[in-house]
């Protein structure tokens, strides 16, 4: 039996759990950002500095402090609502928000379904995308065929299943991720250089 993309989310080690959630987190960051550089609106950094806490702690675990509920709350004082905003970008840049929400929800309450929910969360933001974009003119069929067949949506399940098969192996043989396991997989995004559905990630 074939496990799917969240199966085998679930079958991972918590450890190992966070570091995939954070990856698929941070590849949503430039979403956030472009809606931010056109519309003047929140701030990307608590998102970044909830993300760099949560990485940090990926790998070093009770050695550091991090206070997963402050950085929620800077996370949802930035982030933007439908309402206000007539424009597609702030429906990506809400989905970059809820994630790492979601993330930091499941560290603070040890809850793996959370960390699942991130990955489900960054295709369910491809897929609205899409739908709002190229299948807004179309019937529900083709939205579909769409939705199944579009490369972005393609390359989403692509990407969270390359990372699974490299954390899953990396699992095999160390029980906590390390040091360097995190600085591979940040590189690994960095390296990628776009968003989920697109964005080019902003020059650091």
């Amino acid at each position: 039996m074939v496990l799917n993309t969240f199966e085998r989310i679930r079958a991972l080690p918590m450890a190992y759990q966070t570091v995939m959630a954070l990856y698929l987190c941070q590849r949503m960051v430039p979403n956030y950002e472009l809606f931010h550089h056109v519309t003047g609106f929140g701030d990307p950094k608590p998102l970044q500095g909830a993300l760099n806490a949560c990485w940090d702690w990926a790998w070093q675990g009770k050695a550091v402090k991090v206070n997963f509920a402050r950085w929620q709350e800077k996370v949802d004082d930035v982030t933007p609502s439908e309402h206000g905003h007539d424009m597609l970008g702030v429906y990506p840049a809400m989905d970059a928000c809820t994630a790492i929400s979601t993330l930091l929800q499941g560290l603070m309450d040890q809850n793996s379904a959370d960390l699942v929910s991130v990955a489900k969360v960054s295709q369910a933001s491809v897929a609205k995308f899409l739908e709002l974009t190229e299948g807004a003119e179309m019937d529900a069929q083709e939205r579909r065929k769409l939705l199944r067949e579009h490369e972005l949506a393609q390359y989403e399940i692509e990407v969270q299943q390359a990372i699974l098969n490299y954390l899953e192996t990396v699992a095999e043989h160390e029980p906590q991720p390390s040091q360097t396991l995190v600085r591979q997989v940040r590189d690994m995004i960095a390296d990628e250089g776009v968003s989920n559905i697109g964005v080019s990630m902003a020059e650091e």
